[in-house]
């Protein structure tokens, strides 16, 4: 009889037993590995709705979950100081475009504070975006922390309420949610402890959303600081992606209640060679159709510091790109890609001109979701602005 280290012995009677129903150790693992139940019927339905109404063809999402710190940030570089007043009245002007915006916007991801915020007159936030036929979410990490005894490697904090705090979200009218994990290509890095320990908290991340009735967005974002090439930055994503679905099964996750927010596979930004969109493209679907399990209904690109306009030729290129199979939705989910120009065009003052940025770049993201997008025949007040930021924090 061989025993599993760290078991006491067997007693007389359980070694007959044993006997006559032996459990090698390879039994004991299967069982131990496979011994699972799917989500009830109900919920597999709810999340699956949800998921597949975020990636409908030609839509995609809002990210509005930045941090007070980082919307301090933007709001200096339009000469307003940060306070909630001011950070309420631009999510106010995001929030209160016109219906079309709802053509092109399924999802939107919300900072908690901006969750329980309302306009002027009185209107909370929730209701004008479920209004415009868009889906709300909210950012649920707590952001980003060392990863102690790495070559500054990161691990994302906030799992110990979690799911206190999505009971919370989904009551008060969210669908989804969002967590980022942050992974750096150096010479030794990402290393298997930062890619292990990061696949782990967005996998239990995960399966705490769907238990309460939210479907996760996945943000393994491989960052664009540093200087390695194309090659590089493909197997790296390919390494962090594999990890990541390794971690989601082995927690017994919803893949079709899921969806995913990876980065574009695209070189360092201090590479000295210069690759095409479509070489990008080329890279990322490769990356993708060799690591993404294909029950996922949708893939929700970062633009990870790209301009506007880059960000969404990238976008159209990688669903134009014919270099490998795609059974999922590729679309957005921009931040600075889809705000830059709204931001600059409103600076405080000018509600509608910001509106009319938003949508203009919303409608171009919209046609690159679905490979119909014509590179520049979309200009905004900020449209070729780069909008990279070295170790970018939400």
């Amino acid at each position: 009889m061989v025993f599993i280290p760290g078991t006491r012995p067997p007693t007389p009677a359980e070694n007959g037993r044993r006997k006559e129903h032996p459990i090698t150790p390879h039994t004991f693992r299967s069982t131990m590995t496979t011994y699972f139940s799917y989500p009830a019927p109900e919920l597999q339905a709810e999340l699956r709705r949800i998921a597949n109404a975020i990636v409908a063809p030609g839509k995609g999402i809002l990210a509005a979950d930045e941090s007070t710190g980082t919307m301090g940030k933007r709001l200096a570089n339009i000469g307003l100081e940060n306070t909630e007043e001011n950070r309420r009245k631009y999510r106010q002007l995001l929030f209160t475009s016109e219906k079309e915006l709802g053509n092109y916007i399924s999802g939107v991801i919300l900072f908690h504070e901006t969750l329980y915020q309302k306009t002027d007159d009185g209107r909370p936030f929730v209701d004008l975006i479920k209004q415009l036929g868009i889906i709300p979410g909210i950012k649920v990490d707590k952001g980003v922390v060392p990863l102690m005894g790495s070559e500054g490697e990161s691990t994302t904090q906030g799992l110990d309420d979690l799911s206190q705090r999505c009971a919370q979200y989904k009551k008060d009218g969210c669908d989804f949610a969002k967590w980022r994990c942050v992974l750096k290509i150096g010479k030794n890095t990402p290393s298997y402890q930062g890619m292990l320990e990061n696949a782990n908290v967005l996998a239990r991340y995960a399966s705490i959303c769907q238990m309460n009735g939210l479907v996760p967005i996945v943000e393994p974002e491989v960052l664009m600081d540093g200087s390695h090439d194309l090659e590089r930055a493909q197997k790296v994503t390919e390494a962090v992606l594999s990890f990541t679905y390794k971690a989601l099964v082995d927690h017994h996750v919803f893949l079709e209640g899921t969806l995913l927010k990876p980065n574009m596979v695209l070189a360092g930004q201090e590479c000295p060679t210069k690759y095409t969109p479509q070489q990008a493209a080329t890279a990322t679907v490769l990356a993708l159709s060799r690591t993404v399990p294909a029950a996922v209904p949708g893939i929700c690109f970062l633009s990870g510091g790209q301009s506007e306009e880059e960000a969404t030729v990238h976008l159209d290129a990688i669903n134009k790109c014919t270099a490998g199979r795609k059974p999922w939705a590729l679309t957005f989910s921009y931040g600075r890609a889809l705000q830059a120009s709204a931001l600059k065009a409103w600076s405080g003052k000018d509600v509608k001109a910001g509106q009319a940025e938003l949508l203009k770049r919303a409608k171009a993201n919209g046609a690159a979701a679905v490979g119909k997008y014509a590179a520049g025949t979309v200009a905004g007040a900020a449209g070729d602005e780069g909008l990279f930021v070295k170790n970018h924090q939400y």
